[in-house]
């Protein structure tokens, strides 16, 4: 539990700053990357949007992912916000049972747009990316990606992280 001294609040350490992270609630979206037996992902809350005029987007993700360097050699990347239902697609791209690389893509439906970056059929939305620019701060890269195509399904309820667990948003 974060403790407050007095008004001022208590000096942010690792631990308080991720304490007081947990209380931010966001959304889960798989970020793809590579092709073929190639690909990876991971699990991000860290998507956003960055500008309308171009449409760009940006992601953090930790340099030590085994991910991470598949940014640079393939150029692209996908980036999914996940469906309410989808907490299991979450858990397969945060590692979780030891899956790695193309092996987190099992038991989903992917498809391509204009850059080749798999994209999850029934994701709430899915942005097509093309890397724009890798920016480097303490242990994680901002990844801006221009958007090249966009998949909506509007009927979708959409997950989310909050306080170490999932929960949805229904529609």
């Amino acid at each position: 539990m974060l403790l407050q001294e007095d008004h001022g609040g208590v000096k942010p350490t690792t631990d308080t700053f991720r304490a007081a992270m947990r209380h931010l609630p966001g959304n889960v979206a798989v970020v793809t990357v590579g092709t073929g037996s190639e690909r990876s992902g991971l699990v991000v809350t860290s998507a956003v949007s960055l500008a309308a005029d171009p449409p760009l987007v940006m992601v953090c993700v930790n340099r030590s992912s085994s991910s991470w360097p598949l940014f640079h050699r393939f150029g692209h990347f996908g980036v999914n916000s996940l469906a309410a239902h989808q907490q299991d697609i979450a858990q397969r791209f945060s590692g979780r049972h030891g899956c790695k690389g193309s092996e987190r893509y099992v038991n989903a439906e992917w498809t391509t747009l204009s850059t080749g970056a798999p994209l999850l059929v029934d994701a709430t939305v899915s942005l097509d990316c093309t890397l724009e620019e890798m920016i480097d701060r303490a242990t994680h890269s901002i990844i801006i990606g221009r958007v090249n195509a966009i998949r909506v399904n509007e009927d979708q309820g959409a997950l989310i992280y909050w306080h170490g667990g999932y929960r949805t948003l229904q529609r």
